[in-house]
């Protein structure tokens, strides 16, 4: 299967196109970048490659929060997720705001 993501912009409502964003993964004590993509017009990211371990989605929110003109609080966010099942897929949406993010696994 596969991890994808779904960016939404809980202050505008709506999807948060063009946010880039890459993933890691934790190989030996290392983490290494496997994947990098921007998010499409729909807030997406899909078809990233996954293995059994540890991982992160770092969102590069600072560039995104910039470039719609608000203020930048958090630069990036980082969210580290584990995966035992490569069979399953792995949906990791955020929720972006200026001033707060949240995170839960989707389908």
């Amino acid at each position: 299967m596969a991890i994808s993501t779904h960016v939404l912009d809980a202050a505008l409502g709506r999807p948060a196109a063009g946010v880039r964003v890459h993933l890691e993964h934790l190989r030996a004590a290392v983490w290494t970048q496997v994947a990098e993509g921007v998010t499409d017009a729909d807030g997406r990211l899909k078809d990233l490659p996954v293995a059994e371990g540890a991982h992160r989605l770092v969102f590069h929110t600072g560039e995104y929060l910039a470039a719609t003109d608000r203020p930048v609080f958090y630069p990036e966010v980082v969210v580290s997720f584990l995966v035992a099942d490569v069979g399953q897929h792995h949906h990791v949406p955020l929720l972006l705001s200026p001033f707060a993010y949240s995170t839960y696994r989707g389908s």
